[in-house]
């Protein structure tokens, strides 16, 4: 049985060249892991505390010594000789020192690096995949890629107000198939870009950021390239959405606004829950949509009951920022009918305890589980795994660029080729008909 014999906090960098937290865990047979943890730039208000320093002189105030300082000293001491075996003993240990809801004191992003390098090390210790000890003998499904090929909102800085343009290669038979169905697409659309003489440089998430005149241009853009690589828009690859809307909406105005068109110049009036839902209706009318997130914002609980009313029987109505991972907030949304789906993100509660205990609530409730990257990402592959560990079927982690997010996709090919023969890959349409 190993155990933890020393843990030591890094400051490393994210994909977006700001500082993160890293963990080198090691045991006292030997074994040493690292964990590095992500940060968001859309986030909700209600995620647990990434520890940041507020020091003017280094990293622009967003140094992390002081979550470092955590994991160094007072995790350090309270976890030495814990068994990485018992994940549910070390993340309650962790977060009754702690004593806040939401992980102020010693840093969410510092107890998530220990979390997670404690089920590697445990995965390690055991010499099975890390997938395997998570999900036992049926983590065998291999997820749906939503891949990010056009970036907009918090994630680029274009004309685009909506976050994420996605393409789901819902219709591949085989995960190695969806993703190369999703490269030729992404690569289709550079080319289709570079025609019309736009920009082909890259958003946060890697897809590309070209500045267009409508959320419209943009899905008729990536139709376009879904035909161009000889796929059927719709019956192969389907489009999904981010709207992001905690972003667009104006609390002195009462209501959501396209602000990059207002700082453009146009004229844009506020849009009630009602005329935003309007809106979105028309858009799954019109395109090959199949799945939106964050269509309205955290706080606009009635307006998300309204939207799941009107479209939640016909897509996936996905809550991120409503919900942030947090098994409190799911449970308020089952009860209110406020969506279908989850967005999981394991830095947004801050265990991984809490992460799976939101996931199994919200598959017990018939809730779709998407497992999500954040912007700012790194090369830990850690949310490949997890996907396959919980037989989520979907994973958000970016376009099939940049080596942050193509490191989650090398890892699931490379476990789907494990797999083998046992491989089963979540190949059905976000659309329930």
């Amino acid at each position: 049985m190993a155990r933890i014999q020393e843990l030591r906090g890094l400051e490393l960098l994210d994909s977006r060249g700001n500082p993160t937290v890293g963990v080198v865990l090691t045991t006292d047979d030997g074994q040493r892991v690292r964990a590095f943890v992500p940060s968001g730039a859309s986030t909700g208000e209600n995620e647990a505390v990434e520890l940041r320093d507020g020091d003017l002189e280094r990293y622009q105030g967003k140094g992390v010594l002081k979550a470092i300082a955590s994991i160094n000293g007072v995790l350090n001491d309270l976890l030495e000789g814990e068994s990485v075996l018992d994940q549910q003993r070390i993340d309650a240990l962790m977060l009754d020192c702690d004593g806040t809801d939401n992980k102020s004191r010693l840093g969410a992003n510092a107890i998530l690096a220990v979390s997670m390098a404690s089920a590697k090390a445990a995965a390690m210790s055991l010499q099975i995949p890390l997938y395997a000890y998570l999900g036992g003998c049926y983590a065998t499904t291999l997820p749906c890629p939503m891949m990010n090929i056009i970036n907009g909102g918090a994630h680029a800085d274009n004309t685009l107000d909506f976050q994420e343009f996605m393409i789901r290669p819902f219709g591949a038979p085989t995960f190695g198939e969806a993703v190369r169905w999703g490269v030729e697409v992404f690569h289709a659309l550079k080319s289709i870009l570079k025609k019309k003489g736009l920009v082909t440089s890259v958003g946060d998430e890697g897809g590309f950021a070209p500045n267009l005149s409508s959320h419209e241009e943009a899905l008729e853009l990536i139709c376009a390239a879904i035909k161009e690589a000889g796929f059927v828009p719709g019956e192969q690859i389907s489009c999904a959405i981010d709207c992001a809307a905690s972003e667009l909406y104006d609390a002195k105005l009462g209501g959501y606004i396209d602000k990059k068109r207002v700082k453009r110049g146009d004229q844009c009036q506020p849009r009630s829950a009602q005329q935003q839902t309007a809106y979105l209706e028309q858009l799954v009318a019109n395109f090959p949509i199949d799945s939106i997130e964050d269509g309205l914002a955290e706080g606009d609980w009635k307006g998300w009951h309204y939207l799941n009313q009107k479209l939640g029987k016909k897509i996936q109505i996905v809550g991120d920022d409503i919900f942030v991972t947090n098994p409190l907030f799911l449970k308020r949304g089952i009860e209110e009918h406020v969506a279908n789906a989850i967005l999981i993100k394991v830095n947004q509660i801050g265990t991984l305890s809490e992460t799976m205990e939101t996931i199994r609530m919200a598959q017990t409730h018939g809730l779709a589980c998407i497992i999500s990257h954040r912007s700012g990402e790194t090369e830990d592959s850690f949310i490949a795994d997890l996907a396959v560990a919980t037989r989520a079927g979907q994973i958000k982690t970016g376009a099939p660029c940049r080596s942050d997010r193509v490191a989650k996709y090398n890892r699931l090919l490379e476990i789907e080729q494990e797999l083998d023969s046992f491989a089963i890959y979540s190949n059905t349409q976000a659309i329930k008909k």
